[in-house]
């Protein structure tokens, strides 16, 4: 059986890495969860970092959240269904909100519960996925400002996550003249100004990131220690605080080219042959993970000889060569992960998870 393992000592390594970060520079910051999925297990390992803010996109690893953890503050990360609303004001202290008339739901539940509901009004920055746009802002928060059981604790935009906008000095300066204007504007505080995700990380090492961005909200950095500017790895984090281990269930030497009439697979993918194979062999195996669990684009084989061939619902083919490490049926593979491949195997109920100490 396939398993996804965690390792302790390396997510403490990053976490504590990127806690003196942002202690150095006066951020406060919290740790995105929507990788995990809500696994429970997963969930008590980043609890127990000493975590006082997290975010998730899901209310119910929300409500996950709050039954294991009640004091820590929990984030709901994107605009909220008129639907969840109730579980909203219940498991989330503070949520990002674009639309007033959603907010003015919210501050009707929150009303009805009796509780005081924190936002973080997020600003269009130019990826074009959630946000006000900059210049329907004052009058955005004159009508927030007015609703009960409403308080404006931040603004914040996102980058990256739609069409690949980076985020830069001058933008992030711009997200901070907003928050002076409606301070001046309203002679109220906005304590946050929330412009800080992994991929804004870069900026403080370059001495790039102004002042005023104050709050940060980290998931990727912490689990996979990546610049997203560079590809490349944080000096001083760890890549490799998930693997994934499968078994091989067949391992056959078999012709490194199909033969018979070709037509498209399942996935909607044609293959294309390379004469020079024809003739050749070699060994190849069956994995326990298939599309169904991850696209196999998001695996990064550990053993660099071998090659991910493709996948069927729930088989991977890989390439050993000439299996020169002596491989056998039964024996487990390791694979690094990307973000997303990583995400796809937190959210198969078919994968194991562990967590190694």
């Amino acid at each position: 059986m396939a398993v996804l393992k965690l390792y302790h000592d390396k997510l403490q390594h990053n976490y504590n890495h990127l806690d003196r970060v942002f202690k150095q520079h006066s951020i406060d910051w919290g740790i995105v969860t929507k990788l995990l999925c809500g696994n429970e297990l997963f969930l008590k390992e980043v609890l127990a970092l000493g975590v006082q803010e997290i975010h998730d996109s899901r209310v119910t690893n929300l409500k996950a959240i709050k039954k294991v953890a009640p004091h820590v503050q929990t984030v709901y990360i994107k605009p909220a269904p008129k639907q969840s609303i109730p579980d909203i004001i219940q498991f989330a202290d503070v949520s990002f909100q674009t639309e007033y008339e959603i907010i003015k739901l919210l501050s009707d539940e929150a009303v009805r519960q009796q509780k005081q509901h924190k936002i973080i009004i997020m600003i269009e920055m130019g990826d074009l996925r959630e946000g006000v746009m900059g210049d329907d802002l004052v009058n955005f928060y004159e009508k927030v400002f007015e609703l009960p059981n409403i308080s404006v604790i931040g603004l914040g935009a996102n980058f990256n996550c739609l069409h690949g906008v980076m985020p830069t000095r001058d933008k992030l300066i711009q997200l901070s003249l907003y928050k002076q204007i409606i301070e001046a504007k309203f002679n109220r505080k906005i304590p946050w100004v929330s412009g800080g995700t992994s991929v804004t990380i870069p900026l403080l090492f370059t001495h790039q990131m102004p002042q005023g961005i104050n709050h940060f909200r980290i998931g990727e950095a912490l689990f996979f220690g990546l610049n997203l500017f560079t590809g490349e790895t944080f000096e001083g984090m760890y890549d490799d605080v998930f693997e994934l281990f499968t078994e091989i269930i067949e391992l056959t030497e078999k012709p490194m080219i199909p033969s018979g009439m070709l037509a498209e697979n399942p996935s909607g993918e044609s293959f294309e042959v390379d004469e020079s194979l024809y003739g050749k062999t070699s060994h190849r195996a069956i994995l326990d993970v298939g599309l169904l669990d991850i696209n196999p684009k998001f695996l990064i084989p550990k053993d660099e000889s071998i090659s991910v061939i493709g996948a069927s619902s729930d088989m991977l083919v890989v390439e050993l060569g000439d299996n020169k490490e002596n491989y056998k049926v039964g024996d487990m593979l390791r694979f690094g992960l990307r973000y997303m491949g990583a995400l796809s195997i937190l959210n198969s109920r078919y994968i194991a998870k562990e967590i190694v100490r």
